[in-house]
């Protein structure tokens, strides 16, 4: 049950939502990782060979979407940028 927002900072609030988002996303980021991984080196071992480490595309692609993720969590680049658009569209009214 999600608690109520009374007495809340609504900035706050979504910026601890998308901050507990990242962890998340993080957290399932490396056991999905461990275990690409892990079938990586247990399929190669049992075969005797390493040859081409398939779970690198993995990890490089999520890898990508992590740190797209933690910008917008943790460095506020995105509320700069709504911010100054709306400060462009209101000083273009006026």
């Amino acid at each position: 049950m999600e608690t109520t927002q009374i007495n809340k900072d609504d900035k706050l609030w979504k910026l601890a939502k998308r901050r507990a988002e990242f962890k998340k996303h993080l957290l399932t980021y490396i056991v999905i990782n461990f275990l690409v991984w892990g079938i990586w080196i247990v399929t190669g071992l049992t075969r005797g060979q390493l040859i081409y480490p398939w779970p690198m595309w993995v990890t490089l692609g999520w890898g990508i979407g992590i740190v797209f993720n933690y910008i917008g969590a943790y460095t506020g680049y995105k509320d700069n940028m709504v911010q100054k658009e709306y400060d462009k569209l209101t000083n273009k009214q006026n």
